[in-house]
């Protein structure tokens, strides 16, 4: 199947109230082309530079999500633009992020990712460090950064029902949150889980941002 027809298939399939982030990473800008004639508008990288580029050379309707781990010291290539962060794992990092928001004279939005997996790999807060920064003093005083939900990976198992409690884990720590920011006025909408291999979990754990790639674009050629 093609890029516009794989894309179809989810644009029918995936409930409204679900935004698909179409995962571009090493692919060429004539693929993302193809997505955005379909009408895609949001596409995720989970490498700066290579972000910026296709930022550069593609239609400025575009929403660029960094859903990659972050570099501090690449924030500034990406600030001009990002629309969201995925994959915000310390104070110091949302630091960094602000003070290049600012430069840019821009409020940056940004998810807290939340270590969920079982895997040594992966990155991500556990749930009280999360909680901590969240309400925290300090996060107060940034003022060009907006922290708008939660990012979590699953473990890589064909264990369906391991993948699922992940995900319900993720989804009951979003929801205390959401609750007490909401006492705070601060808005905080968005639980990002769920991959090309994993989304229907995702969605059915209560998942309303979906980071698919292969799914879409086929297999990757990392050469």
């Amino acid at each position: 199947m093609s890029i516009s027809e794989n894309l179809e298939k989810f644009n029918k399939e995936l409930p409204d109230s679900v935004t698909l982030v179409a995962v571009s990473k090493t692919k060429p800008v004539s693929d993302l082309m193809e997505a955005y004639n379909k009408g895609q508008r949001i596409f995720g990288e989970n490498k700066i530079q290579e972000m910026e580029a296709k930022w550069q050379e593609m239609p400025k309707d575009i929403q660029w999500h960094m859903i990659g781990h972050v570099q501090r010291n690449k924030v500034k290539y990406m600030a001009p633009f990002v629309s969201l962060i995925h994959a915000v794992d310390s104070l110091k990092l949302l630091k960094e992020i602000n003070k290049e928001a600012e430069k840019n004279q821009r409020t940056i939005a940004c998810l807290l990712q939340i270590k969920i997996a079982e895997e040594d790999s992966k990155f991500g807060m556990d749930e009280a460090d999360a909680e901590n920064l969240l309400f925290s003093e300090e996060l107060r005083k940034l003022q060009n950064i907006k922290i708008v939900g939660l990012m979590g990976m699953a473990t890589f198992t064909d264990d369906e029902k391991q993948i699922s409690e992940e995900f319900k884990k993720l989804k009951k720590i979003f929801d205390t949150f959401k609750a007490k920011a909401q006492k705070l006025e601060k808005t905080f909408e968005i639980l990002s889980m769920g991959m090309s291999s994993d989304y229907k979990l995702a969605i059915e754990n209560g998942s309303n941002m979906v980071r698919v790639g292969s799914a879409i674009f086929g297999e990757r050629n990392y050469n």
